[in-house]
C-alpha cells in the first residue's frame, strides 16, 4: 500500500542527480529501491487499478520507468535518470509507437512531482490535422477550454513555434500555436506527495483530464486515418 515518499526519496534524487556515476549509485541503492522504486510502483498500481476499473473501455495498461538511461541516449548525462515516471498508454502500444498517442502520466524528480495527460511526441503531420479541424470546428475545443479555467493548476504543456501558424482569436490563440498537445500541473515537494492523499488526488485529477485525452486521442486517430 502506497503511503507517501519520504525525504529520504527526495535526497536520493538530488544525490543522482549531482553524482550520476555506478559506484553512487550502488553505494545508495537500496535507498533507491526502498524510498524511490517501491513507492512509485505502489502509487502506480493504486491508481490504475482505480482509474482502470471506472475507464476499462479506454484499454490502457501501466507502464512505470527505470532508473537506467537507454544506452543509446547517454549523451554525457550519466547512466541513471533523476526523474521517474509512470504512465497509462493504450495496450500494445510499445516501443516507440506509444510516444505517437496520448497518455496520462505522473512524474517525481528532485525538485517535486508533476501529473498530466498528454503526447511526448506529436507528430507534425498530426497537429496540421488538429490546426484544421480547428478551423473546421472550434466548439470542441471552445467547451474543453472553458472546462480547463475551472481547474487553474492544470497548464497548457507544448513548446509554441516561435512564427505562429496563424493569427487566430483568443481562447483558440493558445492552442492553435503549439507543437503537441499537454496538460500539465507542476507541484512542489509538499506533504500530499508524502502521504496516500496523493492516491485519490491522482485520480481526481485524471478524471478531470479525461475529457482531454479523449479529444487528443480521438485527433490522432482521425488525424492518422487522413494522413
Amino acid at each position: 500500500m502506497f503511503e507517501g515518499f519520504t525525504e529520504e526519496a527526495s535526497d536520493f534524487l538530488w544525490g543522482i542527480r549531482f553524482n550520476n556515476d555506478r559506484e553512487w549509485f550502488l553505494d545508495h541503492k537500496q535507498t533507491y529501491l526502498t524510498q524511490v522504486q517501491t513507492p512509485l510502483k505502489e502509487l502506480a498500481g493504486e491508481v490504475f487499478a482505480e482509474f482502470g476499473a471506472r475507464h476499462g473501455d479506454l484499454g490502457l495498461e501501466l507502464h512505470v520507468s527505470r532508473i537506467y538511461r537507454d544506452a543509446r541516449r547517454l549523451h554525457a548525462k550519466g547512466p541513471y535518470k533523476d526523474h521517474l515516471w509512470f504512465s497509462f498508454r493504450p495496450v500494445g502500444s510499445g516501443g516507440e509507437h506509444w510516444t505517437y498517442r496520448p497518455v496520462f502520466w505522473f512524474e517525481i524528480r528532485p525538485e517535486g512531482y508533476g501529473y498530466g495527460v498528454g503526447i511526448y511526441t506529436a507528430r507534425p503531420a498530426i497537429m496540421a490535422y488538429f490546426r484544421k479541424e480547428l478551423d473546421r470546428d472550434p466548439q470542441e475545443l471552445l467547451r474543453l477550454d472553458a472546462l480547463l479555467n475551472t481547474r487553474p493548476e492544470f497548464v497548457l504543456d507544448s513548446p509554441e513555434y516561435r512564427r505562429p501558424k496563424k493569427v487566430v482569436p483568443p481562447p483558440l490563440d493558445r492552442w492553435y500555436n503549439r507543437k503537441g498537445m499537454g496538460i500539465t500541473c507542476d507541484r512542489s515537494w509538499d506533504d500530499t506527495l508524502c502521504s496516500r492523499e496523493l492516491v485519490a488526488a491522482l485520480n481526481d485529477a485524471y478524471e478531470f483530464l479525461l475529457p482531454f485525452y479523449r479529444y487528443f486521442l480521438d485527433i490522432c486517430i482521425k488525424g492518422e486515418t487522413a494522413i
